[in-house]
Order: structure tokens, then sequence, then C-alpha cells
């Protein structure tokens, strides 16, 4: 048993530290395309299956409550929430649509789509996606594997490069975490009327 733990500690702490030499500038541009939507006014929203479905309304919760520093909320939305929504869309059309038909309802020009999918080849997601770009609004792909149909119609795809859920997972909310901690450095750091212009680490 102490073997398996510290051969996962090791496989997790070796995939977090290839993504981020392979990531490093593309976290940074999805920092900037996320911090301009929400300066634009315009909305950011999550979504994805079975664990990912958890984290894409951890994070939303993230930016509309705090993350770390006290400031006002931010515009995200989980897709992930509404039980009458899922159902009665996967019941009268079909599961593919359940994330589409809420960003057509939803969304507008300017927002900002964020699919989660370990696989790349998740179909409802591919479907926003799909709508998403019709729509005018950006996307932004969190995947693994080599990325699946994902990365061929995301704006944005930030793939982890290993071929384990779990270990995909991990670094998912990682990247999830950083880009909270990151947006609210971009948006409010430097405002004293907001936050008092301190790091948090201070």
């Amino acid at each position: 048993m102490e073997n398996i733990i510290q051969k996962r500690f090791k496989e997790s702490s070796e995939v977090k530290n290839r993504f981020l030499k392979e990531n490093l500038s593309r976290l940074l541009d999805v920092v900037k395309l996320i911090s301009l939507c929400f300066e634009a006014g315009n909305k950011l929203f999550f979504f994805g299956n079975g664990g990912s479905a958890a984290d894409a309304q951890h994070l939303a919760a993230e930016f509309v409550n705090r993350y770390i520093m006290d400031r006002p909320p931010l515009p995200a939305i989980a897709l992930t929430t509404d039980t009458s929504i899922l159902t009665s869309v996967s019941n009268d059309f079909s599961f593919s649509e359940v994330f589409a038909k809420q960003l057509k309802a939803l969304g507008r020009e300017g927002d900002v789509a964020v699919g989660i999918s370990t696989s790349g080849t998740s179909p409802n997601i591919i479907k926003a996606f799909e709508v998403a770009k019709e729509m005018g609004m950006k996307t932004i792909a969190l995947t693994g594997n080599d990325g699946g149909s994902l990365v061929k119609i995301a704006d944005v795809s930030l793939i982890v490069p290993s071929s384990s859920t779990p270990r995909i997972q991990e670094v998912h909310i990682l990247i999830g975490h950083i880009l909270c901690e990151l947006v609210e450095h971009y948006l409010f750091l430097n405002n004293p009327a907001i936050y008092g212009g301190d790091s948090p680490d201070k």
C-alpha cells in the first residue's frame, strides 16, 4: 500500500511538471482571455461529465464567490447543475444536446465556454463548442491524452500529457485554481478601491 501511495504521488507530480513545461504560455493566454471576458461584462461557462462536472461546479463557485481575494462576484455558470434541464433535454432530444441548448439560451457573443473532458471526445462538449463558435463565443478545452476532437474546434486547448483519467483530473483542478487566482490578480490586484492594491500573500 505504501508503494502505491508513493507511486501515485510521483505520477501526479511528474504529469503536473510536464504540463507546466508544455503549456505555461497557453495558461497565461487563457488568463487574459477570461479576464477580458469579464472586463467586457460577459460570462464564463463551465461544463463536463462525471468528475469533470464536479470540477465545473467547483470552479464556477470560485469565480462567483471568491478564490483568495475578497472582491466583487464574477459571472461564471456551471451548466451541470440543473437536473430538470439536463433530464428534459436528454429525454426529449439527446444527451449530446444538454450543454449546447443551455449555451443557446444563456450565452451571447463575447462569452467564454470552458469544456472539461479528460478524453477530448465527449459528444455533448463537442456539440456545445460547435454552438459556441456559431454564437461568437470563445472556447477553451481542458483535456488529456492527445486532446481528442476538441482540439480541432477549441480556440485554446490545455492538454494534460497523460492517459490516466485520475492524473488528468488532478491537473485540471490545479489549472482551474491557477486561473481563478490569476484572473483575480489581473482584474483586482491593482485596484485599491476593491482590494487595496496588496497581494494576498503579503
